[in-house]
């Protein structure tokens, strides 16, 4: 992956003079697996050695070969890149096939390189997914996959692959250096690549550049990334000593997020390694790196973990939750939600009769109108049609407090399983009551929000989603509270009389008390929400049952007497639908304004947005991302919406104004005190 032969042609001019010539006949290597960069990279080092020598010398040792796919190296196993494979690339002569075998036949002590990031291809429809790689992918779980503990882990990424075969490659004392993507510094599903690394060198030493927009969209990637882009940016230095094996430190310095990235590419031009003023981390028991906990959450209460829900029997349970699962991911949002019924219909139908047509053609093409996705092209190949039926669409919580027509087919929604069928029954419309709440890796505050109707993955942050019961296979609703949950909370508080509903709705207040969000604000990013015992169980309860009502019920909630006013003769040309916090106004449109929303509904916050504004946000008129849509089926008008809006948006104050009163008293109540 050397590109245009960037990185060697810079190394070159680091070398002493005395020493060039034989670095660069016998100690200097370089792969590339694309023809054009490869002949580019060739002429760029020679090009470069003549510059600084006089003399034109030809490289020896630039070959044309992908890299992860040359696993034959002494002490390795795995794949074996096939002289005849090598040979039929692009013409390549037998001479390329020779270099590399003599470069496996070298010990290698430096591996540098930039190398890409992609976890997986941005888009379905472009067709260009990731290749396997059968023995990097086996070391991976091997090792990375083998010492996590996250439940699900994205390890199959380029970036990690090439750490991974680097690793492996390097010789018994020797470093690498990457520039990559930050996020294996923090990530809850890198702790098995954190504990895996702190066991193979001797020293890590971690320049966090930052500027990971997905984690703080306050700043801009073409502003403060180094690279313009969204993902976050390190630069890591793996040193390995063989004789210091088993005593890792880590070394860690960053710069801040917002810090211009002219400011973090000069900061880089003139530093050096020694200049930098590196902390040292101690990894904490879980193998975190950065927001560590030093906080006794793992001795509080599990409110549901994988071991209870594929549990057997009773016996095997240990959390006050059996199921729990994560929201519905449809992959397709723009096709299967609409607020309009019939414009639902149309673009169902015209989306299953694209996909069919494909499907009895036996046509695996990319035609643009088929919003592909992973799971998608799964069904696709298994040969599963897509069948409209009003029976599908239910309503869904697509955003806080905001509910869409939603046509849940198995098909066109990636991942609609047997979970939330279990929730709400076999046609989704079971009664119910589900705590939602942010999920594992959230970058926005902890978040939760009690529904009663099936709900988004993007509802809140990775939601994940706590029912208070459970369908059977026959149809019969039951307790999704635990007898192991009953029996921890009966026995603390020597009362049999507790119930199912109590402790659901004692958990409810529980995850909205402020205390315990801050005291437990690093925790509540890297695992499930746990709980402890209050001393007055029966008051909590009742403070979580007021705050279900509210959540559950605020379609039918007694609206907040806002005051509306309209201009006389103006008529509306466009949405605005804006809020003015400090002067308690929401604008709708140039006729339209309420006046008199108080101060305490602004103060009741999921993630970065109040409760009214997630209402205003989803209710503006937006051009869809989707092509098709655009062209065929955007017919959404704000106009068309707005009585219902403005009835929607006084029940949300009120819902809000009197969440902000309840919190507060649970904030008074809270056996954590808050600073």
């Amino acid at each position: 992956a050397t590109g245009t032969g960037t990185f060697i042609t810079n190394l070159m001019n680091h070398l002493p003079a005395d020493r060039l010539e034989y670095k660069y006949l016998n100690e200097i290597h370089a792969n590339e697996v694309e023809i054009l960069p490869y002949y580019i990279a060739n002429l760029n080092i020679e090009y470069t050695f003549k510059e600084l020598t006089g003399d034109y010398l030809g490289f020896p040792n630039l070959c044309f070969v992908d890299t992860l796919d040359n696993m034959d190296w002494k002490g390795a196993s795995g794949a074996t890149v096939q002289r005849q494979t090598m040979m039929n690339l692009g013409g390549v002569s037998e001479e390329n096939w020779i270099r590399v075998q003599e470069q496996n036949e070298k010990p290698i002590s430096v591996i540098i390189g930039n190398p890409p990031y992609n976890a997986n291809q941005q888009n379905e429809n472009d067709n260009n997914k990731n290749r396997e790689y059968p023995a990097i992918d086996r070391r991976i779980r091997e090792t990375y996959i083998n010492e996590s503990t996250a439940q699900k882990t994205k390890q199959y990424d380029m970036y990690k692959r090439f750490i991974r075969w680097a690793s492996d490659r390097l010789d018994d004392d020797g470093i690498i250096g990457f520039i990559t993507n930050r996020a294996y510094l923090e990530t809850r599903q890198d702790d098995g690549f954190r504990k895996i690394a702190a066991r193979e060198f001797t020293d890590l030493y971690m320049l966090d550049l930052g500027s990971d927009v997905r984690r703080n969209p306050k700043i801009s990637g073409t502003t403060h990334n180094v690279f313009g882009i969204q993902t976050g940016v390190a630069v890591g230095f793996f040193v390995r000593e063989k004789a210091k094996l088993g005593d890792c430190n880590i070394h860690y310095a960053r710069r801040e997020d917002a810090e211009l990235a002219t400011h973090k590419l000069s900061f880089l031009s003139a530093a050096t390694l020694g200049s930098i003023e590196f902390q040292s981390i101690t990894p904490d028991a879980k193998s975190n790196w950065l927001d560590q906990s030093y906080s006794d959450f793992d001795q509080l209460l599990p409110l549901a973990n994988r071991e209870t829900k594929f549990a057997k029997g009773f016996n095997e349970e240990m959390a006050v939750f059996s199921l729990f699962a994560m929201g519905i991911s449809t992959n397709r949002d723009e096709w299967v939600y609409d607020f309009d019924v019939g414009n639902l219909r149309d673009k169902a139908l015209f989306f299953a009769d694209k996909y069919n047509e494909l499907l009895d053609n036996g046509d695996d093409s990319d035609m643009p109108v088929i919003k592909w996705s992973r799971d998608l092209r799964n069904e696709f190949r298994r040969g599963r049609r897509i069948v409209y039926n009003d029976g599908n669409r239910i309503q869904s919580l697509h955003r806080p407090f905001v509910v869409r027509q939603h046509f849940a087919d198995f098909t066109m929604n990636d991942v609609l399983t047997k979970n939330h069928y279990e929730m709400f029954g076999d046609d989704l419309r079971g009664s119910n009551q589900v705590v939602c709440f942010s999920g594992i890796a959230s970058n926005k505050p902890f978040q939760t929000l009690a529904v009663k109707q099936p709900s988004s993955l993007d509802l809140l942050e990775k939601t994940q989603c706590l029912p208070l019961y459970r369908y059977t296979a026959d149809g019969e609703r039951v307790s999704n509270i635990t007898e192991w949950g009953l029996r921890q909370f009966r026995e603390h508080y020597g009362n049999d009389a507790i119930t199912a509903g109590d402790i659901f709705a004692y958990t409810y207040a529980m995850l909205h008390d402020p205390a315990y969000r801050q005291q437990y604000e690093i925790d509540l990013r890297h695992d499930f929400p746990r709980v402890y015992f209050q001393d007055d169980f029966a008051w909590w309860a009742q403070k979580g049952r007021g705050l279900l009502d509210l959540h559950l019920g605020f379609e039918t909630a007694e609206p907040w007497p806002l005051e509306r006013l309209d201009q006389d003769g103006v008529t509306p040309k466009r949405a605005i639908l804006r809020a003015d916090n400090e002067r308690g106004v929401i604008t709708l449109d140039e006729q339209t304004t309420l006046h008199g929303v108080p101060t305490e509904a602004w103060e009741y916050r999921l993630g970065n947005r109040s409760a009214l504004e997630w209402v205003l946000d989803q209710y503006k008129e937006r051009k869809p991302r989707d092509p098709t849509i655009r062209e065929r089926f955007n017919t959404y008008r704000f106009a068309d919406h707005k009585e219902r809006v403005i009835d929607l948006l006084g029940r949300v104050c009120a819902v809000s104004a009197f969440t902000t009163t309840i919190v507060g008293e649970l904030s008074q109540r809270s056996a954590i005190k808050q600073e």
